[in-house]
């Protein structure tokens, strides 16, 4: 006599659940960057136009790494944060720099919930020009 206690399909409800949810992760993991200006990102000076943004970590904890086509122009430490409303359009947020340079902050994306704070030197969220795509 064979028993069933139901864990079959609860294993596999699981199953499906995490791979739902991992596809999501990596999904999300992936946005275009829209710089109006020069900007600062990671020690690199990028110049204006769109880039390719893919992030990576655990936690809220994130590397940010920036492409210009494929090719790889920029890293910084960022941190994934949930924002109080979701914008209509994807935003970059700069920092305006004594020395007059100017630095990404923040990446927000439309219709999402979260947004990418770089942490590096001379980072933090404040007003500037530019968007994300």
């Amino acid at each position: 006599m064979k028993r069933s206690f139901g864990f079959e399909k609860t294993g596999m409800a699981i199953l499906l659940a995490m791979i739902f949810l991992a596809v999501n992760v990596w999904a999300a993991s992936k946005g275009s960057l829209d710089l109006q200006h020069r900007t600062n990102v990671g020690g690199k000076q990028l110049a204006s136009g769109t880039y390719t943004v893919r992030w990576e970590g655990t936690g809220d904890q994130v590397e940010l790494k920036v492409y210009n086509g494929n090719k790889l122009v920029a890293t910084a430490p960022a941190r994934v944060v949930k924002v109080d409303a979701r914008q209509s359009y994807d935003t970059a947020l700069v920092n305006n720099n004594q020395d007059g340079s100017v630095s990404l902050s923040e990446i927000r994306f439309g219709g999402k919930d979260y947004a990418l704070q770089i942490t590096e030197a001379g980072g933090g969220a404040a007003g500037g020009a530019g968007s994300a795509k």
